[in-house]
């Protein structure tokens, strides 16, 4: 069993119970023992896609670790959290609420390589400890500044006059906090905020409208066809060109052998043998083709 379960992760659902919930699943649907792993944590209070991989997609799920990500999130103004969602204790407040067009003039400042700092409650380690466990105990947690990248920031909204919240799209870079990114706008306009709704909408290639409801991963194990849950292992190398190889190169390619004499430009690409079936990630270097990573199909 080899593909991709694209979940529409409900609020109050952790990354790794809904893995757990995939794995039994998979059980209750006769499928025994699969790997399975997720492409990004998603955190219990946000909604949204959630690639989990079974089997070699496994091998993928590095990949989906460092691709982009889109979210839609909302940010209430006047109240600033300690987790920076709206479970936190009120750590700062403000009577400030801006305009449109005070959101609209900051935004330019939160577009392009930013500098940000992480929440305290985040699963980031410090001297090998998760900071949010040090956070709940009430220790001082000093988090350090990190690079990151917005592609994009927007908001649909109109209109005039102070605003209690506003909802954006933003499109990131791995590693960004959404959390951060809405304090820091808040601050940005003189107000304090926190996020009251956080939905992801695409991780790497895969989008909600691919994504199925946990009653419809449960149905799976009730008997539902498989062709409606899992998605080809493919699937996840969309944003990758395919290469077709010849049963000579796939099989040595197969080996984890060096194939020399491929005529393609130079890149990464995923090998594809005479059946479509994945055969792996490979790069294209000087006339020659080296695996990177291996597909056992």
């Amino acid at each position: 069993m080899n593909g991709w379960i694209i979940l529409d992760k409900p609020v109050g659902l952790g990354s790794t119970q809904a893995v757990g919930a995939v794995k039994r699943v998979c059980r209750e649907a006769g499928l025994g023992k699969v790997k399975v792993g997720h492409g990004g944590t998603l955190d219990p209070l946000a909604s949204g896609v959630l690639p989990i991989a079974l089997g070699e997609a496994t091998k993928l799920c590095g990949r989906m670790l460092d691709a982009s990500k889109t979210y839609d999130f909302t940010i209430a103004f006047g109240t600033e959290t300690a987790g920076l969602d709206a479970e936190g204790e009120v750590v700062a407040t403000s009577d400030v609420r801006p305009t449109l067009a005070d959101i609209e003039a900051v935004v330019p400042r939160f577009t392009g390589p930013i500098e940000q700092v992480p929440p305290a409650y985040s699963a980031i380690k410090i001297d090998g400890q998760r900071a949010y466990d040090l956070a709940r105990k009430g220790e001082a947690v000093e988090m350090k500044a990190r690079s990151v990248t917005i592609f994009s920031l927007r908001g649909d909204e109109r209109g005039e006059g102070p605003l209690e919240s506003i909802t954006l799209t933003a499109h990131v870079s791995k590693g960004t906090y959404i959390r951060s990114l809405a304090r820091d706008i808040a601050r940005a306009v003189g107000s304090v905020g926190h996020v009251t709704m956080l939905r992801r909408t695409k991780a790497g290639p895969f989008t909600l409208e691919q994504a199925i409801s946990l009653d419809k991963l449960n149905a799976f194990g009730q008997g539902a066809a498989q062709s409606e849950i899992i998605l080809p292992l493919e699937a996840g190398l969309v944003d990758i060109p395919a290469l077709n190889l010849s049963p000579e190169a796939a099989g040595a390619i197969r080996q984890g052998r060096v194939w020399t004499g491929g005529c393609t430009d130079d890149g990464l690409y995923w090998g594809r043998d005479s059946d479509m079936r994945p055969v792996a990630l490979i790069e294209a270097l000087a006339g020659t083709l080296k695996v990177v990573r291996g597909f056992n199909i």
